[in-house]
């Protein structure tokens, strides 16, 4: 399994929009995850986002806290996740990258849950709830064990942020396509666009959009807008909740179909 730079410089190299799907961990259950996550592997994704459950998700809309609500009453924490990612990883081409809001790394503590993540075959790392201004220390660490953090652009994220986050994200840059939490939308903003220009405008980093695409078609058009990557989340959790593995297999190839071909070139105005 190779990085996610590399992962995305193999991608932009022929010029492809990747696919990163998103389940949460535990959700019917750790064996269902596991199986999950190599069927994702194998139907198209490109990368994986694995959701760790957590009690007071701020960024996840009524479809990820339900599966994380659920998943949490069956017992599943994050030491759980961690040695189930272990049994999957070194069988995955796909780099999977760790969802999971600040405070359980906190409790954990920032050295002992990279080398925990990192022994696991975790490649990356989001976390929506982590401030800016304490990025630095978690992600020097995260460097030395071969974890890449991504941090994220909203909407209304200022062009002096944006620069500050384009500096500071690895791997890719996370770009929020709505403002709220996730979720499954009829529509895509408008204005996802022009942000994307302007993170384009600052950096040459990767930059995948993420929250509220459900659709082929809204898949299409984020990457026919720029972007590098497709993140897709509730739609594929809600496929899953019944340990319906055959419908996230063909949901993820119909996406991954929706946005095979090439990408919209934008260049960048650095």
């Amino acid at each position: 399994m190779t990085s996610i730079s590399h992962h995305f410089a193999s991608l932009r190299a022929s010029n492809q929009c990747a696919l990163i799907p998103f389940v949460v961990a535990g959700d019917p259950n750790l064996e269902i995850t596991a199986e999950a996550l190599r069927v994702l592997d194998s139907s198209g994704a490109d990368l994986i986002e694995l959701g760790v459950p957590y009690s007071d998700p701020l960024a996840d809309g009524p479809v990820i806290q339900a599966a994380a609500t659920r998943a949490l009453k069956r017992g599943t924490r994050l030491d759980n996740v961690l040695q189930m990612a272990q049994t999957v990883t070194p069988k995955l081409r796909s780099p999977i990258i760790l969802f999971t809001y600040y405070n359980p790394i906190l409790n954990l503590g920032t050295i002992p849950f990279l080398e925990k993540a990192a022994a696991s075959g975790i490649k990356g790392l989001v976390v929506p709830d982590l401030p800016l201004n304490e990025a630095r220390n978690l992600l020097e660490v995260a460097d030395t064990v071969g974890i890449e953090v991504t941090l994220l652009v909203t909407p209304t994220s200022s062009k002096e942020r944006i620069k500050a986050i384009a500096r500071q994200s690895r791997g890719f840059i996370y770009l929020v396509s709505v403002t709220g939490v996730t979720g499954v939308r009829s529509h895509l903003q408008t204005g996802v666009k022009d942000v994307l220009q302007d993170i384009r405008s600052v950096t040459d980093k990767p930059i995948g959009v993420g929250f509220g695409i459900s659709k082929p078609e809204q898949a299409r058009q984020v990457r026919d807008w720029g972007a590098d990557a497709v993140i897709v989340g509730s739609a594929f959790v809600e496929r899953l909740a019944e340990t319906r593995l055959t419908a996230i297999k063909d949901f993820c190839r119909d996406l991954k179909t929706s946005i095979e071909g090439r990408r919209q070139q934008v260049e960048s105005k650095r």
